[in-house]
C-alpha cells in the first residue's frame, strides 16, 4: 500500500513538472522581427547657388557717347560738352522776372550799386531754352568770371566802365542793345525787367557775330573745377575743423535780397531763399517751371573791392592770390583760400593744407562778398580773415 502511494506521488510530480516546463517555453518564445518596408525616395536635386548681382559702377557712363561735364561733372552728351556755355546777366530785385535759372549749371551773385545783388547764370546745355531772363546790364567784373568758362556773354548794355573790356578782340559778347534780334519783350512784373531771349535768338546772334560755338582752343581751363567721384563723394568729414552748415545765411552781406540756403537732408542739396517779408520764408523760384533753385555746392569768395563813384558803381579785384572764403556741401563747411591769376584762368580753391578742394557732382552757387563783410552759418557769424 505504501509502495503504491509513493508511486502515485512520483507520477504526480512528474506530470506537474512536464506541464510547468511547457508553459515556460511558451512564454520565452520570441516573435520574428519584421523589418518595415521603406520605399526608395528620389534624390533631391541641389538648387543652383544664387548668382551674385553685378556691381554697379557709379562712375561709368550711362550711355555711349556721354562724357563728364566740366561745369557740373554730370553725364552729358559729347556734343553738349564741346559747346561753349552762355552767361546771361539777370537782375535780382523783387520786381525781376526770372526764367530758366533752375537749368543753369552755375550761378554767380555779387553786389552792384545800392547793395543790390545781380546774378550771372551760366548754362552749359542751352539748345532748348524757351524763355530766359530777364536780361539786364553788364558789370565788368562779371566778364572775368564769364571768361573762365569761355562763355558767350549776353547782357543789355552797361555803364562806360565796361567799354575797354567789351572792346577787346577776345571778348565775345552779345549786347542786346546793339543787336535787337537777340531779345524780345514779354509780359513781366514791370516795364524795365521785360527783356527775354531763347535758344533760336541766341543762335541767330551768335551767327550774326560769327562766334564759334565750340570751346576756343587755349582759352578756358578744361579741368576747371576738381570733382569727387560719385562712388566716393566729398563729405568734408576728413577735415577735423569742418563745421556743421545746415543754414548758410548771406543776408548780412546781401542786405537787400536777404538770401540764404537751407540744407535739404532728403535731396542733399542747398535750397535757396530770398526777399523775405517778416518771418515767412521766400523760396527763390524759377518762373519757367515753379521750381526752387537748389545747389550741391556753395563757394564763398571774400574779394577786395572799391567804390568807383558817387553813383555807387563798384570794382572787384577778380585776380588775386591773397583772399579767403568758404566751401559748403553735404551739410558741412570748411575754410578755403582762392586764387585767380589770369583773365581766362580758373578761380581755384584750396583747403588750409594747400590742397585743391573737390566739389561734388551737381550745380554750384558762387557768392562774391565784399572784403570785410560777414555771413552766418547756423546762426554763427563768419567773418573774413
Amino acid at each position: 500500500m505504501k509502495r503504491l502511494q509513493v508511486l502515485f506521488l512520483v507520477a504526480l510530480s512528474s506530470s506537474l513538472l512536464l506541464f510547468g516546463c511547457g508553459k515556460e517555453e511558451e512564454e520565452t518564445v520570441t516573435q520574428p522581427i519584421v523589418e518595415p518596408i521603406v520605399e526608395a525616395q528620389p534624390e533631391k536635386e541641389e538648387e543652383p547657388a544664387a548668382e551674385a548681382e553685378p556691381e554697379v559702377d557709379l562712375d561709368a557712363p550711362p550711355a555711349e557717347g556721354m562724357v563728364r561735364s566740366r561745369l557740373t561733372n554730370e553725364w552729358v552728351d559729347e556734343e553738349v560738352a564741346k559747346t561753349r556755355p552762355i552767361a546771361i546777366m539777370v537782375p535780382n530785385s523783387k520786381t525781376a522776372s526770372q526764367y530758366g535759372l533752375s537749368d543753369a549749371s552755375i550761378l554767380y551773385e555779387c553786389n552792384v550799386e545800392g547793395s543790390m545783388t545781380r546774378l550771372m547764370a551760366v548754362w552749359e546745355d542751352w539748345d532748348k531754352l524757351e524763355k530766359v531772363g530777364n536780361i539786364r546790364s553788364c558789370r565788368d567784373y562779371y566778364l572775368y568770371w564769364a571768361f573762365e568758362w569761355d562763355a558767350i556773354y549776353i547782357h543789355y548794355g552797361g555803364p562806360f566802365y565796361i567799354d575797354d573790356l567789351i572792346a577787346r578782340d577776345d571778348t565775345q559778347n552779345i549786347n542786346c542793345i546793339d543787336y535787337g534780334n537777340a531779345t524780345y519783350r514779354d509780359t513781366a512784373k514791370n516795364s524795365t525787367d521785360n527783356a527775354f531771349t531763347d535758344t533760336e535768338r541766341i543762335k541767330d546772334a551768335v551767327e550774326h557775330y560769327g562766334y564759334p560755338t565750340e570751346y576756343r582752343e587755349g582759352y578756358a581751363d578744361e579741368n576747371h573745377y576738381q570733382f569727387a567721384t560719385i562712388a566716393e563723394p566729398n563729405t568734408l568729414e576728413q577735415y577735423a575743423d569742418a563745421i556743421e552748415a545746415k543754414k548758410v545765411d548771406m543776408s548780412p552781406a546781401y542786405p537787400v535780397t536777404n538770401c540764404y540756403f537751407i540744407y535739404n537732408e532728403e535731396t542733399g542739396l542747398y535750397d535757396r531763399y530770398q526777399h523775405l517779408s517778416g518771418d515767412s520764408d521766400g523760396p527763390h523760384i524759377d518762373l519757367a517751371n515753379n521750381e526752387q533753385l537748389s545747389f550741391k555746392n556753395i563757394l564763398v569768395q571774400n574779394t577786395y573791392f572799391e567804390v568807383r563813384d558817387q553813383k555807387g558803381y563798384l570794382a572787384f579785384q577778380c585776380h588775386d592770390t591773397t583772399r579767403d572764403g568758404w566751401f559748403f556741401t553735404n551739410g558741412k563747411g570748411i575754410h578755403v583760400t582762392w586764387e585767380k591769376t589770369s583773365d581766362y584762368g580758373a578761380t581755384r580753391y584750396y583747403d588750409d593744407d594747400g590742397n585743391e578742394i573737390k566739389l561734388n557732382t551737381g550745380k554750384t552757387m558762387v557768392c562774391i562778398l565784399e572784403d570785410g563783410d560777414s555771413f552766418n552759418v547756423d546762426d554763427k557769424m563768419i567773418e573774413a580773415d
